[in-house]
């Protein structure tokens, strides 16, 4: 059963390539498009990469960039098989490129929407990768001596005060820690003893947060040590008193602007995608419009033009099954040469 066939003469075979061209090159240009928006989240992760446990949520910026370049090929030769559709002589030499083109074209514009269900649903990768990367960056906060650590602070203190946030979840991850190190610390005082006496692994913890908590808009002067000690400042209480410090936590700042980000990007590819898809179906409806022309003296009759030849189910089972017998066979062939390799008892 032919599927979603139409009737297309002359004049709308000609106007249908026409337009055609002008919209292969529209997607042309979405495809650079989703390229480069590939790249600028790529390079948007790879910025906090200090920051983040695994590289999985790459996967996503990955595929774009794939995507894109794939896609510049698909609609170049989209625009050429509309260009020979305008002289019915020309267009038969697509034939045999025709069937490859439609499966890698098919493959990369299914590839093009899981990318944009990617880019919705990394939420929970993204923010478990941000937790244990945060979590080991305050860690490492005071290690300015150690190879490999030595600008973990910097990197933990530019993130603060570009995103305006305090810790992991938020300054409480500050007094679990030990975030100055030992050389800067005097170990003749006894305040420094009794806090590192008092604590199992011997740290020094105090309820302290470092300067780049501090937010600039608070009028009153930074209060960034002993924060739930009201004896200690004048005119202060911690529990009822708005703190002058970032209150968000880093990884909740962090979600927020990635999944902003992947959200905007999700949208703009899916309308991407749409125009992809309208492509692959015009030019299918072109191709065998003409196909109807190929072999008759008069190249101006009316001819039909659908999607598909069979129902959708026939036309799966026509190309899976090729595969599967493919696939077969080389399984055949491995046993057979398993079993001569085999020596005999």
């Amino acid at each position: 059963m032919v599927l979603m066939k139409m009737k297309f003469p002359f004049e709308k075979r000609m106007k249908l390539a026409q337009g055609l061209w002008l919209l292969s090159w529209i997607a042309t240009l979405a495809g650079a498009f989703t390229f480069t928006l590939g790249c600028f989240l790529k390079t948007e992760l790879r910025r906090r990469a200090e920051v983040m446990d695994n590289t999985e949520i790459h996967a996503v910026p990955n595929t774009l960039m794939i995507v894109g370049l794939a896609s510049l090929g698909i609609n170049y030769f989209a625009g050429r098989m509309c260009q020979d559709a305008l002289d019915a002589g020309r267009f038969p030499r697509w034939k045999t490129f025709l069937q490859p083109y439609w499966g890698v074209s098919l493959l990369f514009t299914l590839l093009m929407l899981t990318t944009v269900i990617m880019s919705y649903a990394m939420k929970g990768n993204l923010e478990w990768s941000l937790k244990i990367g945060l979590k080991n960056g305050i860690r490492f906060y005071k290690d300015t001596d150690t190879p490999g650590r030595c600008f973990q602070k910097q990197t933990i203190d530019r993130l603060q005060m570009e995103f305006q946030c305090c810790g992991n979840t938020d300054f409480k991850d500050w007094f679990e820690v030990q975030w100055i190190s030992n050389r800067y610390l005097d170990f003749s005082s006894k305040e420094v003893k009794d806090r590192v006496k008092s604590n199992v692994d011997g740290r020094y913890l105090f309820d302290g947060v470092p300067f780049s908590c501090c937010n600039p808009s608070s009028p009153r002067p930074c209060i960034q040590d002993r924060l739930t000690n009201n004896s200690a400042h004048y005119n202060y209480e911690h529990q009822t008193e708005e703190l002058n410090i970032y209150i968000r936590g880093c990884r909740e700042a962090l979600v927020n602007y990635y999944m902003g980000l992947m959200n905007t990007i999700g949208a703009a590819v899916l309308s991407i995608f749409l125009v992809q898809s309208s492509v692959l179906v015009s030019l299918r409806y072109l191709q065998t419009a003409m196909e109807a022309v190929a072999g008759q003296e008069n190249t101006e009759i009316e001819t039909e033009g659908y999607l598909l030849e069979k129902g959708v189910k026939e036309t799966i089972m026509e190309y899976v099954t090729p595969v599967l017998v493919f696939l077969q066979l080389n399984q055949v062939g491995s046993e057979d040469a398993e079993a001569g390799e085999t020596p005999a008892k």
